[in-house]
């Protein structure tokens, strides 16, 4: 015999591809939002936390000084207002008057001088550590040559926070609303993993229930959030769902409202199915291959990283296996970032058939031949369109070069351990979200003591250049040293750009305040729900 739940969740999936019609397993009928997430997060500490995936759950459950609007704005949020000194030296917040921790607790100026404190600790060892590395002390404290108490950032009273910098920074308000800034419970400590609901009592509107890890978060609602009463989600679930056909199919079945992306191959049918339901955006994000530029045989070889970047056709790539508004990538900073012209790759406005003829010859200037063929291996995470893009690239080198190359799909965490290690990976795939809307996002990403500098390239004249630009106070000369930064960058073949990101997902039509933007933050606080779900 069926039971009543047996036979609704039965009627649901006949009903699937035209209606959102979910299960709900409570008693109180609360209002719950569904989520694909791309994979799990490794960590939900903000100040270890180094994924997009992560940064999305923690912004549904912790918040900074400050935030964004739908559309992207900058917003107030743990602070609700600031000054600056007339030198941009001093930043000094008042912090939220009711704001308070899921425990009860109040959220004092002394929480935001302990994340900011755990963010530069050796122990915590942060991958975010040196996006503050302006603020006073903090490089010596990271490089472990003071205490982490000497961090110019001080409580001057419960509610007042002053950050005291060693240079203008003319994006630290956009950097401030990075979950790596987010305050600290004192239950936080370097010994923590940050991934046992104990641990984390969160600031934002929402706070962790459960974890089981490959499936799902939930999330429910913080009833001490200064903002509660505007929240209009009660509870909030990310499923972990790493194959976006999967994705695909629990949306068709009613089971999601939100997808975290959308299958390359089933784009355009997915377009003429769902059409407004179907949000493509501008983002700032790159999609790149790596090399292990610490080892043979791509450290100290430019010739042969021209060769495999060159024999690459992105137009192919992008028109065949991503097919959803992408642009082939010539630069690292992806164009449209503020107040900045990306330079290219010098073989950008070449045809592929003389990029071919050009990159066969960088290729046996670095001792390659059909006789004596480069072996590398590439690795990628598990997932579908990694594996198509690989597949891909795989065929044009050796096509075009004759390269023999091993494809490797690794689980994302053991990927990105690989990489970090530097002992096996040869070439890696990966991507790059700016964090905030300025060049200076990805540009110190590739500094030589950058802890996010998964490559390892070192260049004294690259970070010369970065590090000129971030003492000007004229914007437009800062513009221009970042942007010979790029061409240094560029010119060494440092990383192989391959195309820059388009956001997309699926947003059902139920679903209120969805808004895009550049960035592509959408915190679940901000939306809201037709029916109840």
């Amino acid at each position: 015999m069926y039971s009543v739940r047996m036979l609704l969740g039965l009627l649901c999936l006949a009903i699937a591809a035209f209606a959102a019609c979910t299960i709900d397993d409570s008693a109180d009928h609360q209002i719950t939002l569904h989520r694909g997430l791309g994979t799990d997060p490794e960590s939900l500490d903000p100040q270890k936390a180094r994924s997009v995936q992560a940064a999305d759950v923690l912004r549904d459950i912790n918040e900074g000084l400050l935030g964004h609007s739908p559309d992207g704005e900058l917003v107030e949020r743990g602070a609700e207002r600031w000054q600056v000194s007339d030198d941009g030296l001093i930043y000094t917040f008042t912090i939220r008057e009711g704001a308070r921790w899921s425990s009860g607790e109040s959220l004092t100026a002394e929480h935001f001088v302990l994340g900011l404190r755990r963010l530069v600790d050796p122990a915590v060892a942060s991958f975010y550590a040196q996006t503050v590395s302006d603020v006073v002390n903090a490089n010596d404290i990271i490089s472990g040559k003071l205490a982490v108490e000497s961090l110019g950032v001080e409580a001057v009273d419960v509610r007042t926070l002053k950050i005291t910098l060693r240079r203008p920074v003319p994006y630290l308000l956009s950097l401030l609303t990075h979950p790596s800034t987010f305050p600290a419970h004192p239950a936080y400590d370097a010994s923590n993993d940050g991934n046992s609901a104990r641990a984390l009592i969160s600031n934002g509107a929402y706070k962790l229930e459960s974890w089981e890890p490959g499936s799902l978060l939930r999330l429910t609602r913080n009833e001490f959030y200064w903002d509660n009463a505007n929240t209009a989600i009660d509870r909030v679930y990310h499923h972990v769902l790493t194959e976006e056909m999967s994705e695909l199919n629990r949306y068709r079945a009613g089971e999601l409202h939100v997808t975290s992306s959308v299958p390359p191959e089933n784009f355009k049918q997915i377009s003429e199915q769902y059409g407004d339901e179907l949000r493509v955006a501008p983002y700032l994000g790159v999609y790149y291959y790596g090399f292990n530029l610490t080892r043979p045989p791509f450290k100290d070889d430019v010739d042969l990283r021209s060769a495999l970047s060159m024999a690459i056709n992105r137009e192919v790539l992008i028109e065949k296996f991503t097919g959803r508004g992408e642009a082939p990538a010539y630069s690292w900073v992806p164009p449209g970032t503020y107040n900045y012209t990306p330079p290219q790759l010098g073989f950008a406005e070449l045809p592929q058939v003389d990029r071919n003829v050009i990159a066969r010859s960088f290729y046996e200037q670095a001792g390659y031949s059909a006789e004596n063929p480069a072996r590398i291996e590439l690795r990628y995470n598990t997932s579908d369109t990694q594996k198509r893009i690989a597949l891909a690239v795989q065929a044009m080198w050796r096509d075009v070069l004759g390269v023999e190359t091993t494809l490797i799909s690794e689980e994302f965490q053991v990927l990105l351990q690989n990489i970090h290690d530097r002992d096996t990976t040869q070439m890696f795939r990966a991507s790059w979200i700016g964090d905030y809307d300025d060049a200076q996002s990805f540009l110190a990403l590739m500094l030589s003591d950058s802890p996010s500098n998964m490559p390892g390239y070192a260049n004294e004249t690259y970070d010369s250049l970065v590090h000129r630009a971030a003492e000007q106070t004229d914007l437009d000369r800062r513009r221009l040293y970042l942007e010979e930064a790029e061409r240094v960058l560029l010119a060494d073949h440092a990383i192989v750009p391959l195309y820059f990101y388009v956001s997309k997902h699926l947003v059902h039509p139920d679903v209120h305040g969805w808004e895009d933007n550049v960035l592509d933050y959408h915190y679940s606080r901000h939306l809201s729900l037709s029916a109840a779900h």
